[in-house]
């Protein structure tokens, strides 16, 4: 008799039991601020708020035991009126439909603000990657690519890593997908430098968040040297802009995953607990401070906060208890739209998502133009480039602020939506 099929994936519901309300409707009402702010007319408001292309697939893989299992995977592609739609893969077992559509959103906005010709899309897989084996992970990826085929491309849809996802996934998608349409390095990003990745991609994310970190911190006369920090998430983004912030002379207190914390009021030695959690499943454990409650994490007192894991992780009941000057959003949507509101009352800056961790997007597209020129950049040009379109995006955001008297989340959304509106307008769309 067949074996029965072992289900990893629930059917997406129209509400994430992580949230009171949907993550898509979280940045949807963002938007709606933005769109009243601008006067945008409301036909023009559904086709920005809504979503071009839905695609879910089915995968059906068997296991390394003989079991078979079914998967569901998404790509979303939100808006492509400034370019190609851009955005990462993640695998979690969490992932549904209304995630993905919410990152995707995000994109959208997040590659406007930073002026690189990219529209927003985003990928999922519901799966657990650690209990995958390497083979495992590797035929689901390459299956994932093969039903995705359609959609992606090196000018329609750029996929790149994002949570559990990375460079080693990124070298498999873009094999499968140029067994058909033949050699397309620039089809992905975040892959291997021997494959055509760029210098400087892996850090970017957390080099991108500090870099934008430290302009807030001196335009409110504050030093990063000798400021507390904790950290949310120690994947590739917590990782690099803890090492980063460690470097400048900040003092990383706390860090936590979601298997544990750890905490050193004199401040973690980073580049040591980095080390540590190479070939550890946590930084808990690490002897370089006390075990840590990772509910404790954002109710620490210090200067700065950084969410660097998953989405809707500061509810208002956190946003209420949290003792920082500043938010740092590494993570995507981290704050809920409750939480903003009450960290804006209190006088918390909060740095967003879709301004402070550019960084990744932004190398992401330095690695596609490479990829296209066959003509590679060094590290130091890559930093450089970086630098300046931060640097602008940053000054383009603090403007809008000052003009319209909003916070800086406010300010971000008003210059994304204006730069799709206008290139929507232009395009006769």
């Amino acid at each position: 008799m067949p074996q029965a099929i072992k289900r990893q994936a629930i059917q997406e519901s129209p509400v994430n039991p992580r949230h009171h309300v949907s993550a898509f409707d979280q940045v949807n009402s963002h938007l709606n601020k933005a769109f009243m702010s601008l006067d945008i007319p409301e036909v023009y408001r559904s086709v920005m708020q809504n979503c071009y292309r839905e695609l879910k697939v089915q995968i059906i893989l068997q296991r390394e035991s003989g079991a078979i299992e079914e998967y569901f995977g998404y790509r979303i592609q939100h808006n492509g009126v400034r370019g190609p739609y851009k955005g990462g893969i993640r695998y979690h077992p969490s992932v549904d439909l209304d995630e993905v559509r919410a990152l995707a959103s995000l994109m959208t906005w997040k590659t406007a603000i930073v002026n690189i010709p990219f529209g927003g899309a985003k990928g999922g897989l519901a799966c657990d990657p650690k209990k995958l084996t390497n083979r495992e992970l590797q035929a689901l990826s390459r299956a994932y690519a093969r039903k995705i085929d359609m959609a992606i491309g090196p000018h329609r849809d750029i996929p790149a890593p994002d949570v559990n996802t990375n460079a080693k996934i990124m070298a498999w998608i873009m094999d499968e997908y140029g067994r058909k349409h033949g050699l397309s390095p620039a089809c992905v990003t975040g892959k291997p430098i021997e494959l055509g990745g760029s210098k400087g991609r892996e850090q970017a994310t957390g080099r991108g968040l500090f870099h934008i970190a430290h302009r807030v911190f001196d335009d409110h006369k504050l030093s990063i040297k000798g400021a507390k920090v904790v950290v949310q998430g120690f994947g590739n983004v917590g990782s690099w802009v803890a090492n980063f912030l460690h470097d400048a002379g900040a003092k990383v207190i706390a860090v936590a995953d979601a298997e544990g914390g750890v905490f050193n009021p004199a401040g973690l030695d980073i580049p040591k607990l980095r080390l540590y959690a190479v070939d550890k499943p946590s930084v808990a454990g690490f002897s370089g401070g006390e075990a840590l409650d990772t509910r404790e994490i954002f109710t620490l007192p210090c200067d700065m906060v950084v969410p660097a894991a998953l989405g809707g992780v500061i509810t208002p009941d956190i946003a209420k208890r949290i003792q920082a000057k500043i938010v740092l959003e590494g993570a995507n949507n981290p704050v809920t739209p409750e939480a903003d509101v009450i960290l804006n009352e209190r006088g918390i800056i909060v740095i967003p998502d879709i301004l402070a961790n550019a960084g990744g997007v932004v190398v992401s597209y330095f690695e596609w133009t490479q990829n296209l020129t066959q003509f590679y950049w060094d590290e130091d040009e890559v930093y450089q480039k970086l630098e300046k379109t931060l640097n602008s995006a940053y000054a383009a955001v603090a403007k809008i602020m000052r003009e319209h008297k909003v916070n800086m989340r406010q300010a971000a959304f008003i210059l994304g939506v204006k730069r799709v509106y206008d290139a929507t307008l232009l395009r006769g769309v």
